[in-house]
């Protein structure tokens, strides 16, 4: 049955199957949170369904939150707010992951009763790379699953683990080597009127000493970067009560989004995907740039210059470039957009005082009261 544009639940017994079809990656965009509350509201109140299969049609299972929803008020459910819904229904919900289940597709999986993942699939919380940290509960039921150590390792490298190494730490119930909605189905008759499990009613240890050494040996790894910080407190705030710790999880999420670091990140993410899709800078362009890489004025008049020329077609392939290969701090979001956020009236002020001269694109920029980014 066609329950919304982008949800269908269809019945197995006395299995339901909620399947969403949102493409290319099943974001967790507005309609899909409503189509999965609709149809759990529905379901929770039909005496005839005993369980509930999630799962996603497509290529992956939820890839993760909508990122253009990111800095805008959500609609409801939030993502938090489905997580409840999930959690407090009165049947078993099976998450039946593939694909990549990363960020907020990931959480929403560990809000559900018990996980089945395709061998195929791999989940994680790559949040960090934008700067950010897990912001759907995932600072709080993971360490619940796998303690604090293993935690923080996964939220402050970011990297995604799979199916079988998910297992391993209890952060899936079954790897399936064949049709994962068929194994899901029956994975959920055989938990028809057995406890329902919520990772949010476990108790986690949190060892100040174990959080220190964690600081200390990743000293390096972390200097500069807010985010990695950030994940460390939350996980000192799962030893709270699961709603206040969620509410510390939330406060540091909201100061991270509204940070410079952050937006820089989110800058790089959006801006090394466009860059992919255009035509790479010609190799004369990236020889400019590689021989003035060493001093961050320079490389901000040298592409200013490759814009101005017509070599470079927009300041993101130039930043997109200086972040892939040539050492420049992702965390500082590309020359070009550093200069921008210091003002192009600063650049030319720091340049002369520097005895460089500015890019007459710079000049006329500054000038209209524009920016590399913004022209």
């Amino acid at each position: 049955m066609q329950a919304t544009d982008v949800t269908t639940i269809d019945r197995d017994g006395d299995v339901a199957i909620v399947t969403i079809d949102y493409p290319p990656v099943n974001v967790l965009s507005a309609a899909v949170r409503q189509g999965i509350s609709g149809a759990l509201a529905e379901l929770s109140a039909d005496d005839a369904v005993k369980a509930v299969v999630l799962i996603c049609a497509g290529k992956t299972f939820f890839a993760g939150a909508d990122i253009t929803e990111f800095g805008k008020p959500l609609a409801e459910p939030t993502i938090r707010q489905l997580e409840e819904i999930i959690e407090d229904t009165p049947k078993p919900v099976i998450a039946a992951m593939h694909g990549t289940a990363l960020g907020g597709g990931f959480e929403l999986g560990l809000s559900a009763h018990y996980r089945v993942a395709a061998a195929s699939a791999k989940m994680g919380l790559p949040e960090v790379k934008l700067g950010l940290l897990p912001g759907a509960g995932g600072t709080q039921r993971l360490p619940r699953v796998v303690g604090v150590a293993k935690a923080l390792e996964l939220m402050t490298v970011g990297d995604p683990v799979t199916a079988e190494q998910a297992a391993s730490m209890g952060l899936v119930d079954q790897v399936v080597d064949g049709d994962l909605r068929a194994t899901a189905i029956a994975f959920a008759k055989s938990k028809i009127g057995a406890p329902l499990e919520r990772i949010r009613d476990r108790s986690v240890t949190v060892d100040p000493a174990q959080i220190a050494a964690f600081r200390e040996a990743n000293a390096d790894r972390f200097r500069n970067l807010d985010a990695p910080e950030a994940i460390i407190k939350t996980v000192e705030a799962s030893a709270l009560p699961f709603a206040e710790g969620m509410d510390r999880e939330r406060d540091l999420f909201r100061e991270l989004m509204a940070g410079p670091q952050s937006a820089a990140l989110r800058y790089v993410f959006f801006a090394e995907r466009q860059a992919a899709k255009a035509e790479p800078l010609p190799a004369d362009a990236v020889d400019r740039l590689t021989a003035a890489k060493d001093t961050e004025l320079a490389l901000i008049n040298e592409g200013a210059k490759l814009l101005d020329e017509g070599l470079a077609p927009r300041a993101l392939e130039v930043d997109a470039l200086a972040v892939k290969a040539l050492g420049w701090p992702s965390y500082l979001g590309g020359p070009l957009y550093l200069a921008d956020k210091q003002g192009l009236p600063t650049i030319i002020k720091r340049m002369r005082a520097d005895g460089i001269e500015p890019s007459p694109l710079i000049e006329r920029l500054a000038a209209e009261g524009k920016g590399f980014t913004q022209a």
